[in-house]
């Protein structure tokens, strides 16, 4: 029979596999734990609510959708911290704050952070949009040069002869027509023929049959649906947001198996990548020098500037050439298909803004830029109204540069800090009654507008990181609705529900589009 002393001589080795064992996960659980949390420790003084484990705050985002901010911030104040996953977001939800991050202390934020549905894409990550530093300034610079008035005024005839064009169908007896489709064949049509020089054809009288365009634009569609910001994106963009560590080794992985959303969104990115390369290589070869369009000018900005060669490479001129093609068509798409939805629901607003586009003049007559600014109030006052109610960039993103101060609170450098346009907008204190629809709201000679904050309605963002394509698509929005509201009057759909369902992703859209009955008005 073995003693005491030799059953220990027995168990020893065991013991000694099961305390490392033990060590050993618990060494395990410690950096699972620092990994998780540790981006939040940084910024735990800021307020906001209890975040659950590996998934943060995106549980709230489920249940509320994009009103979830409007909520918080209901709750904390007008900064408080929200948890993508384990990234922490610090949410600044009043006016002179965001003044404050988007213009005051700029240099301390120059930088949109990248989310992970951005990170996976390098055809979005090197647009204008997320670029950073000094390649963004020198981009912004040159871009911005092509958006002079007297460049957007030339653009006044090809626009208006897209939006009669696409229209022209409507003549026929009334019927339930998916103006959010419309909507987005049209802008695509205008922001090809300015930014690439190409007349795409899908909304003329006779929409072109082209396989190439048509697949094309659907690899395009494609492409902006998937940039999800929540649960319902790929495996790889879950994943980085829940364990951004993951994201890109499991990208490559999920890339390579047919059938996934992240093989499906790589071949999508690579076939508008290699179409993109071959436009761009095509034009830069042409002689042509008395062209217009987008691209043609950074190729001329390119050849004339060292510095912009440099900037200018082929990647990055695919990239911000098609970063035009998505902020010139789906997010005024949205927005026209936001008026024309809540005009018809106001019988009182379309009176009135009928009785002004009949007051300009024969139903002919082509608007021009001094028209356009001068002449419309109540357009005027319809459209922000409708941004304001809809706002199809609830979200801009900014990325500490250095340690800052932004109220009352140190954010260490690298710090997230996302200001909420979409609660500005809703919020009682700048717009009262904000669930109601009053374009009136916005009359410069009334109190509301006088009284209200300045930076209270920012809807193209703010301060240099602002939408430099902004006039662009006022114009656009503008001579499409004049057009429209010149023949037509619509009314919404028995199909389409109320209120309206948005997909949550990188901008708004309406998850099941906005059907109306067009109604000829002569």
């Amino acid at each position: 029979m073995k003693t005491q002393h030799q059953w220990w001589e027995v168990l020893d080795p065991f013991l000694t596999q099961h305390e490392a064992l033990i060590a050993f996960l618990t060494f395990a659980a410690v950096v699972i734990v620092i990994y998780l949390y540790r981006p939040s420790w940084s910024v735990c003084n800021v307020p906001g609510p209890t975040a659950m484990p590996l998934v943060g705050h995106l549980p709230l985002m489920a249940k509320y959708g994009p009103d979830v901010f409007s909520v918080l911030a209901k709750q904390y104040g007008p900064i408080f911290r929200f948890q993508m996953g384990r990234q922490p977001l610090i949410i600044i939800a009043e006016a002179e704050l965001c003044r404050e991050v988007g213009i005051k202390k700029f240099k301390d934020l120059p930088n949109r952070s990248i989310p992970s549905p951005i990170s996976a894409s390098p055809l979005h990550k090197k647009g204008l949009f997320f670029t950073r530093d000094k390649r963004w300034s020198k981009m912004r610079n040159t871009i911005l040069s092509l958006y002079q008035p007297s460049h957007l005024t030339s653009l006044i005839p090809t626009m208006y002869s897209f939006i009669t064009s696409a229209t022209h169908n409507l003549d026929s007896k009334p019927r339930d027509i998916v103006f959010s489709n419309l909507f987005l064949k049209l802008t695509t049509d205008i922001i090809g023929q300015a930014a690439f020089g190409v007349d795409f054809g899908l909304s003329g009288k006779k929409p072109i049959k082209d396989v190439e365009v048509t697949d094309f634009i659907n690899q395009h569609v494609y492409s902006t649906t998937q940039l999800k910001m929540d649960l319902s994106g790929s495996l790889s963009i879950i994943l980085g947001l829940l364990i951004p560590i993951l994201q890109e080794p499991f990208r490559q992985v999920l890339k390579r198996i047919p059938g996934t959303m992240d093989w499906r969104v790589e071949k999508t990115n690579a076939r508008l990548s290699g179409q993109l390369n071959e436009i761009v290589s095509k034009r830069a070869k042409e002689a042509e020098t008395d062209s217009k369009d987008f691209l043609s000018l950074i190729l001329k900005a390119r050849e004339s500037d060292p510095f912009a060669k440099n900037i200018f490479t082929s990647d990055y001129i695919s990239a911000v050439t098609y970063e035009h093609l998505l902020a010139g068509s789906a997010t005024t798409a949205f927005t026209l298909s936001s008026v024309l939805y809540l005009v018809s629901g106001h019988l009182d607003v379309e009176k009135r803004l009928l009785q002004e586009i009949d007051g300009f003049g024969n139903r002919d007559l082509i608007p021009t830029a001094h028209d356009l600014q001068h002449k419309f109030p109540y357009l005027d006052q319809v459209i922000k109204e409708a941004m304001r109610f809809y706002m199809v960039s609830p979200l801009v993103a900014r990325e500490t540069a250095k340690e800052v101060e932004i109220g009352g609170y140190l954010l260490p450098k690298g710090t997230w800090v996302w200001l909420a346009l979409g609660v500005l907008a809703k919020d009682p204190k700048n717009f009262p009654e904000p669930e109601k629809f009053k374009p009136e709201r916005f009359d410069p000679n009334g109190e509301e507008e006088k009284h209200r904050h300045p930076y209270a309605f920012i809807p193209f963002g703010i301060g240099p990181r602002a939408c430099v394509g902004q006039r662009f698509a006022l114009q656009e929005i503008k001579l499409t609705l004049l057009h429209l509201y010149r023949n037509y009057i619509f009314r919404h759909s028995l199909e389409m529900e109320i209120p309206l369902q948005l997909d949550y992703g990188i901008i708004l859209s309406f998850k099941n589009g906005v059907k109306l009955r067009t109604i000829k008005r002569f």
